[in-house]
């Protein structure tokens, strides 16, 4: 195990929160074959991995990270429709849908866009959103009724188990709620067994978006909810309701220094919903309850704390860095939500963001 070097490279450089201490060792892998070279290296000498996209899900300890951290800068999308750049309309001749496989360190919110101005309908309520493609199918990133398990048509990795590649179709992904087989199939404490290399979409093709799932983005797009709006119509509400709660980064709007929705929205069981709290069925006798309302509701407000660690003045679910605030700092406020939701409605609630080399 390699001892962080305090004069090393700093995490907190490299997450949204702009969080986190020295790394033993930093690799940058611009290549499929570098990155799985470093994971491989570091494997065999028994060395703990961290596998570094966006930085935008990850909560690192003041100490930092006592291993290889590999930051994954891999680029490259191909599309069975040709990229070309021009947009797609509906008298393509794919007009069933495009094929879109994209390398695991581009931008995620980059690929949407792309999409948007190519005509590739699925993930466009996903704008925003910060982060690397790679890391997406871990997660199952979701949000405003889309989530990426809906597109998914193969996920390709380096198993660090088996020593090879290794090619998931979309069912054999286990997506479920923030989850995957990806998340939930481990290599040791510090990391997954796989290491995603490449991502492949299966998107329709046209000028209108999905039908739109989420009430608040069919209110902000004048439209009832399940009808359709114009791609990049979709993709500005979306960008503004995300800037509005402080989800879009900018450097200088401290609301922005997050890892987003810090909480899951909580499964229980139906009957234990408080009173007056938003519920979503979630499977026989479940239901799926609002985070952000549990905190309101315990009295949480936006902008509580009293250091430099606080939660987000435009959104609950934000746990924020207001500039100079430690790991342990953040930590600490995160207790005292989940605890006081808890206190409040026998509710836990379980963070979203991973935890490495600390937690709750």
């Amino acid at each position: 195990m390699t001892v962080p070097d305090p004069a090393g490279e700093r995490l907190r450089d490299h997450t949204t929160l702009r969080l986190g201490g020295p790394a033993g060792r930093f690799v940058v892998a611009t290549t499929e074959a570098e990155l799985v070279e470093a994971v491989s290296t570091a494997d065999a000498a028994g060395e703990p991995v961290l596998l570094l996209g966006g930085g935008s899900n990850l909560v690192v300890a003041d100490a930092g990270f006592p291993g290889t951290v590999v930051a994954v800068a891999t680029t490259g999308l191909t599309s069975d429709t040709g990229d070309t750049g021009e947009a797609v309309g509906p008298d393509d001749a794919t007009c069933g849908g495009a094929l879109v496989t994209v390398a695991a360190g581009a931008d995620w919110d980059g690929f949407v866009a792309h999409a948007v101005e190519r005509g590739w309908v699925g993930v466009e309520a996903l704008s925003g959103i910060p982060g690397a493609v790679g890391s997406t199918p871990i997660q199952n990133v979701g949000a405003y009724g889309q989530d990426v398990a809906q597109t998914i048509a193969r996920v390709r990795v380096w198993d660090r188990v088996l020593n090879r590649v290794r090619t998931f179709a979309g069912p054999d992904c286990d997506f479920g709620y923030r989850s995957s087989r990806f998340k939930a199939e481990r290599y040791d404490a510090w990391g997954g067994r796989h290491v995603v290399l490449d991502v492949t979409f299966q998107l329709a093709v046209g000028t209108l978006g999905a039908p739109v799932a989420y009430a608040e983005l069919a209110r902000a797009l004048g439209v009832e909810q399940g009808r359709r709006a114009p791609l990049a119509d979709v993709r500005a509400a979306v960008l503004g309701l995300r800037g509005g709660k402080g989800m879009v980064l900018d450097a200088e709007d401290h609301d922005t220094w997050s890892a987003g929705s810090f909480f899951t929205n909580p499964v229980v069981p139906a009957a234990e919903v408080p009173e007056g709290a938003p519920a979503w069925p979630a499977g026989e006798g479940l239901a799926k309850t609002s985070a952000a309302w549990l905190i309101e509701h315990a009295g949480f407000v936006r902008g509580h704390g009293a250091g430099p660690a606080r939660l987000s003045t435009k959104h609950t679910l934000a746990l924020t860095n207001r500039g100079d605030a430690t790991t342990e700092d953040l930590l600490a406020l995160a207790r005292e939500v989940r605890d006081g939701v808890h206190a409040a409605f026998g509710i836990t609630l379980v963070h979203e963001p991973v935890l490495v080399g600390c937690e709750l």
